[in-house]
């Protein structure tokens, strides 16, 4: 079963991809009967604003959203990819899909890590290092066990009852040195939030260790002036450092960042991911952090469209891995500050369709998964274009996942465990 997870990531082609969130609390930062007959409405409905001394910050709920959809995309078209070992294979093919596949994984993760950094420093000042770890555990920690049986063990059986349906041959093992019982127990595509709490312990004992040889003032003066840095248009080839060394120490730049396959602690994503980490928590401690960065968002979208276009033309066998490497975290990079720049510069009032969808995005991404397979398995000797075949897994997925979180998850004990909070029903009859 755990070969059919695929290394928990390691699809590698041409422009290979990983599998990807921090449950972010509330995103604030100080300043400031149906009649018989008739058919079923949704309606989402706003959950009125806290009187409070603090305002949301609604484009990194829109960011949120939009990065975990992405990953939904992400997974729905790679039974498209020709050549791809996946846990299902359409009939029907196209090389197109390595673009927009190449395409979010070069920035997905490091947005959804450093949203995860500086969410992270904001609960850890609001309620203190004890709670801020024991919210962790609860909120990452805990799905990761509690849903691994029906987001990961599942998916080897769906493989194997799509390839009997349809008569071909269940995907095939990739070769792999690591051992069969830490494979048995991957954590597929839930790595992410394993490596959401390495980051997110490391941050907490280094600072621990800091404040005790600095004491809290020197150390909180110096996480201002890293977010000032980081900030700074230069701050963009800061950052990428360490996306630019995981790359070196795979060995490989254009499969991107390579999720670990197993429970165990990988050093290369674990760099990349800790610097996303460290740079949204430096961010959080510098006060303009962010308004800084939405100013630089022409410069930064213009810098992300130039190097993803060349590091997808161009090989580390023709240019070199250091150099390609270089171009690739570049890419991630200058993709990840420009988005972010843009959703704090343009998303700033509220908009109830999109903090519905930031609630019920990590619900969505836990499970989403095997209901996408479930959906494909249908579909995948149908002669339709490939876009007819993603509309209706998108409809459906999105219907079943956003049905199941409205009546079981939003205003119930899970909504208050995975999100931190429960919010009354959005879809009235």
């Amino acid at each position: 079963m755990g070969a059919i997870l695929l290394r928990g990531g390691r699809e590698r082609k041409r422009h290979g991809i990983h599998r990807s969130v921090d449950a972010a609390p509330p995103v604030r930062t100080m300043s400031a009967e149906r009649p018989p007959g008739t058919m079923m409405i949704m309606t989402i409905t706003a959950t009125p604003a806290p009187t409070r001394s603090a305002t949301r910050l609604h484009g990194l709920d829109a960011l949120r959203a939009a990065a975990l959809g992405l990953g939904i995309v992400l997974h729905s078209i790679m039974a498209f990819a020709p050549g791809l070992p996946w846990l299902i294979t359409d009939s029907v093919t196209s090389g197109v899909v390595w673009l927009p596949m190449y395409w979010i994984h070069l920035f997905r993760m490091t947005v959804f890590m450093l949203l995860a950094g500086y969410f992270g420093r904001m609960v850890l000042h609001r309620r203190g290092p004890a709670a801020y770890v024991k919210d962790r555990l609860l909120r990452i920690g805990l799905p990761v066990v509690a849903f691994w049986p029906i987001a990961v063990l599942s998916l080897g059986i769906l493989a194997a009852v799509g390839a009997a349906v349809r008569g071909v041959a269940p995907p095939a093992a990739p070769d792999s040195d690591v051992p069969e019982l830490l494979m048995l127990f991957t954590p597929g595509q839930l790595w992410f939030l394993l490596v959401l709490l390495e980051c997110a312990v490391i941050t907490v004992v280094v600072r621990a260790v800091l404040i005790r040889v600095f004491g809290s003032d020197r150390t909180g003066r110096a996480s201002s002036a890293v977010g000032g840095w980081l900030s700074s248009y230069g701050g963009v080839f800061l950052v990428a450092v360490s996306y630019v060394v995981c790359l070196l120490l795979q060995g490989l730049s254009a499969e991107g960042i390579i999720a670990p396959a197993t429970v165990l602690p990988e050093l290369p994503p674990l760099i990349a991911y800790l610097g996303a980490f460290l740079a949204g928590w430096f961010l959080q401690a510098r006060p303009d952090g962010l308004s800084r960065v939405a100013a630089q968002w022409p410069v930064q979208l213009v810098g992300a469209v130039v190097l993803a276009v060349a590091g997808f033309l161009t090989t580390p066998q023709q240019i070199g891995l250091p150099a390609h490497a270089l171009i690739i975290g570049l890419a991630g990079w200058t993709w990840t500050y420009a988005l972010l720049g843009m959703s704090v510069r343009f998303l700033t009032r509220e908009r109830p369709v999109v903090r519905y969808l930031a609630d019920a995005s990590y619900w969505a991404y836990l499970l989403h998964l095997p209901l996408l397979v479930a959906i494909e398995i249908p579909l995948a000797d149908q002669p339709w274009p490939i876009m007819i075949k993603l509309i209706i897994t998108w409809v459906v997925a999105g219907a079943v996942l956003l049905g199941i979180y409205d009546l079981f998850v939003r205003s119930t004990w899970i909504g208050q465990w995975l999100n931190g909070h429960r919010r009354p029903r959005g879809l009235r009859t």
